[in-house]
């Protein structure tokens, strides 16, 4: 439980929080009613506030929780994430700097507007926009399950903990709403800017003063040992071998797919600084990997072991927090995790509602207004939010964990059209189609092999487990290239919208 100097302190920062979400309406003004504005800040962040942005989508609130406590429940097959993030980067560079420009070119605020012109399908985009929509939703609700484990933490023995969490994320979802509404992109980039600083304390502390205190990894190392658990993290199993390397592959191809990831992109004021940001993330990459070892790192602590002993591995990071940080600086440290969902959960719901809007609504009824397309994403926006609160609220997190495991299978499946797309419009918009069901059937279908809650991503092979959303990507590619040739044989040629000058500066 936390103190009454570190309720202060966590209180005292989360009011900064609020205001700078609020004062993004007033900085570096633009025309709100114009979605480009509102959902991209107006495509005018530089190389530093893009860094913060993607960090903010990077170190969630869910990362910080999720990693470490897989990692203490699982062993070293979580450990899969360290190389993941290295990967993604470059994947970034060679996918992100072509859609910024064409974007930039062509007035684009979404991938799928993209995918509408460049294989000439609005088909096509509705679905692509559809699968990110479907695939965001579980990653801002398992945000508010690591917020959860947070106020958890915070409220350890008070007897109406439960009541009092739930009443703290609707108090703190309904400010998020609000600013999101008045302040766009621009409040979630204000905000991330002040979450990451204090994400990067927690991280920098802990990974110093804990070894100092306690005697680091070659303590934890010794108690590991000591319970016999070696096994579980000094090895891989053969077994895992391949689900080890499909995961850090289709995560890898997955993250920027996500409409959150292309959103921060897009809102950078330049190609080169896009780069140059996108180039400083692996930054990221080290911090994320200590946060990893904060799973082996708990065992170290004998006050934290016994706390996640107790309540779970969800508690791997506040518990280490709480343990060995006095109470203001837990304070700190706890709203910097709390604050890391609520960023990545606006910047999601803009991304989100920036898709249904532009890529459905707007093909159902394409004489919405520029404001009035602006102002359905705002409310859209605040729809989404309070949709995966509930789902929060209703159902075990172990669901949303598992839904947001599915969504990672289907927004891959997304990749031939817009990655490839990138690169060549030789594919057929209906063979693109097909393999994009393809994918999404046979993803799913494998998903849910075992049936909820036992459904996992990984599927049983003949050589060992592998990562659904690999094996479908496979399957959705074959039937895109067959399609195409077969189209191409029967003489169909895609007539794309995108000329070779509007994908170069």
């Amino acid at each position: 439980m936390l103190g009454l100097a570190g309720i202060i302190v966590f209180i005292a920062l989360f009011i900064v929080f609020i205001f700078l979400g609020f004062y993004g309406a007033f900085w570096r003004k633009g025309n709100l009613d114009l979605l480009h504005e509102w959902g991209l800040a107006g495509r005018r962040l530089g190389t530093v506030l893009v860094w913060f942005l993607m960090g903010a989508d990077l170190y969630t609130a869910y990362t910080f929780i999720a990693v470490p406590s897989s990692l203490y429940a699982k062993g070293a097959i979580y450990f899969f994430a360290v190389p993941y993030v290295s990967l993604t980067f470059a994947i970034a560079m060679l996918t992100m700097p072509k859609l910024w420009i064409v974007s930039r070119n062509r007035g684009y605020v979404t991938a799928a507007d993209f995918v509408k012109d460049r294989f000439n399908s609005s088909i096509l985009a509705a679905l692509i926009a559809l699968t990110g929509v479907v695939a965001e939703l579980p990653y801002i609700a398992l945000q508010i399950v690591g917020m959860k484990s947070v106020l958890q933490m915070m409220l350890l023995g008070i007897g109406n903990a439960a009541l009092v969490s739930e009443i703290s994320l609707i108090v703190s979802f309904i400010i998020l709403a609000a600013f999101t509404y008045t302040s766009g992109l621009r409040g979630a980039a204000l905000t991330g800017v002040f979450k990451d600083i204090l994400i990067w304390i927690t991280v920098i502390s802990v990974i110093v003063i804990v070894p100092l205190q306690y005697g680091g990894f070659t303590h934890a190392f010794s108690a590991i040992n000591a319970a016999n658990l070696s096994a579980r993290y000094d090895t891989l199993p053969n077994n895992l071998q391949i689900a080890y390397w499909s995961l850090f592959l289709g995560s890898a191809l997955a993250l920027y797919l996500y409409p959150h990831s292309i959103n921060g992109s897009l809102s950078a004021d330049d190609k080169n600084r896009l780069m140059y940001s996108t180039a400083l993330l692996p930054i990221y990459g080290i911090g994320l990997a200590i946060i990893a070892l904060f799973g082996i790192l708990v065992y170290a602590v004998p006050n934290a072991l016994s706390v996640v002993s107790k309540y779970g591995g969800a508690l791997a990071v506040p518990a280490l927090i709480t343990s060995t940080m006095p109470d203001w600086a837990a304070g700190i440290m706890l709203l910097g995790i709390f604050v890391g969902g609520l960023v990545p959960a606006a910047i999601m719901a803009i991304a989100a509602s920036n898709l249904l809007v532009r890529n459905v609504i707007k093909e159902v009824n394409p004489s919405i207004t520029p404001k009035g397309e602006t102002t359905l994403a705002k409310w859209i926006s605040a729809v989404i939010k309070f949709l995966a609160l509930a789902f929060v609220f209703l159902v075990p997190s172990t669901y949303a964990i598992n839904l947001q495991l599915l969504g990672g299978i289907l927004i891959t499946q997304t990749l031939p059209a817009v990655f490839l797309g990138l690169y060549t419009k030789w594919f057929n918009p209906w063979a693109l189609t097909a393999g994009w069901a393809t994918g999404i059937i046979s993803g799913t279908y494998m998903f849910f092999t075992f049936g909820l809650p036992r459904a996992t991503s990984l599927y049983p092979t003949p050589f060992g487990l592998m990562y659904a959303a690999v094996i479908a990507l496979v399957l959705n590619l074959v039937v895109s290239v067959i399609g195409t040739l077969i189209a191409s044989a029967l003489g169909f040629k895609t007539k794309s919208n995108i000329s070779a000058e509007d994908l170069k500066r």
